[in-house]
């Protein structure tokens, strides 16, 4: 069986910074109030005509096959997590696909929300392992901005969620030293409507009607107390899975790369598996809750700031609507 790593990784965020300050201008809320409950001091939203998730993905997967020493003829497949593709169908990674040039190769989307880059790096894991293929782009992104509701009613999703992509390379490797050793995936859907948006529907007669916009139909529903509740569980958890499947302990993690769900919950987990500061990435402060982003946007970021080091031990872990929730644990 092969054994496959991470070789390169890139992201890409809009240029449009979108301050709690600005946010007070248009809905009933502060900077302190904002910063108390998430802690994002800001976050980028996309600005319409310029961006698009196949553009910004795009910018992402360059970065990632430049840092991987890849060009785009060497990857074999793409998976692509999104929740916010730019078109209803066909699915996003067609349309990266297509913009990188890579016409012929097979291309998966998945829909698993915020543990959706994980997921889907589990599936490149796995392809990787039996041998069917040797590269794999594997892509998380969003624009979400514009199905927010940013009134007054709408403000505790809308300080929250935000645009941008990230993009990693994974390979075949044989070295001991590095690479994927564990991934984990969960689910349980009997909270499903604990975060969800209910339209467009297709178990409705009509996807789309004046009814359901004025209702707020598309807008995201969250209870906040209901995802913390469970997210602090289920982060710690899945955590714990991994590095016991492993033979590993807390102590043995040199970096921990959570979602970015909310700075909240990653300072609660880091305090409940004593970890320092300088052993959890959070850059939930400037960019906000990508979604399926925020991993891959933030392993890259931590890669710039000399903070993957090669040989260093490296958890992932995700919790989101559905609710699902997942673990990596990775040499890099």
């Amino acid at each position: 069986m092969y054994k496959s790593k991470i070789t390169g990784v890139g992201h890409y965020v809009p240029d449009r910074v979108i301050t709690n300050e600005y946010l007070s201008t248009i809905m009933d809320t502060t900077d302190a109030w904002i910063v108390e409950r998430t802690g994002i001091h800001e976050r980028r939203w996309f600005t319409p005509g310029k961006d698009t998730l196949a553009s910004m993905s795009v910018n992402a997967s360059k970065m990632a096959l430049e840092r991987a020493g890849l060009s785009n003829k060497d990857i074999d497949f793409i998976i692509f997590a999104t929740i916010t593709p730019d078109y209803f169908l066909p699915g996003e990674g067609v349309l990266l696909q297509r913009e990188l040039g890579m016409q012929g190769i097979g291309a998966l989307d998945i829909r698993n929300a915020c543990s959706g880059f994980i997921y889907a790096l589990s599936i490149a894991d796995q392809f990787i392992k039996t041998g069917m293929y040797k590269n794999i782009l594997v892509v998380g992104g969003e624009i979400q901005s514009s199905a927010l509701d940013k009134s007054d009613e709408g403000r505790s999703s809308a300080v929250i969620f935000a645009d941008g992509a990230g993009a990693v390379v994974v390979s075949r490797t044989d070295s001991e030293k590095s690479g994927i050793l564990s991934t984990h995936l969960h689910a349980d859907g009997d909270h499903a409507e604990e975060l969800y948006c209910s339209s467009p529907s297709s178990c409705q007669e009509v996807r789309i009607s004046t009814e359901m916009i004025q209702r707020g139909d598309f807008f995201l529903k969250m209870n906040g107390n209901a995802v913390f509740k469970h997210a602090v569980v289920r982060f710690a958890e899945v955590i714990q899975e991994a590095l016991d499947a492993n033979g590993k302990t807390k102590s043995d993690i040199d970096l921990l790369v959570p979602h970015q769900a909310n700075l909240r919950i990653s300072n609660y987990i880091q305090h409940k598996l004593g970890l320092p500061d300088e052993k959890v990435f959070n850059n939930i402060m400037y960019f906000g809750n990508t979604t399926a982003g925020t991993i891959p946007i933030a392993l890259s970021e931590a890669f710039e700031q000399g903070r993957l080091k090669e040989g260093d031990l490296i958890c992932l872990a995700a919790f989101g609507s559905g609710f699902t929730w997942a673990s990596a644990l990775l040499y890099w």
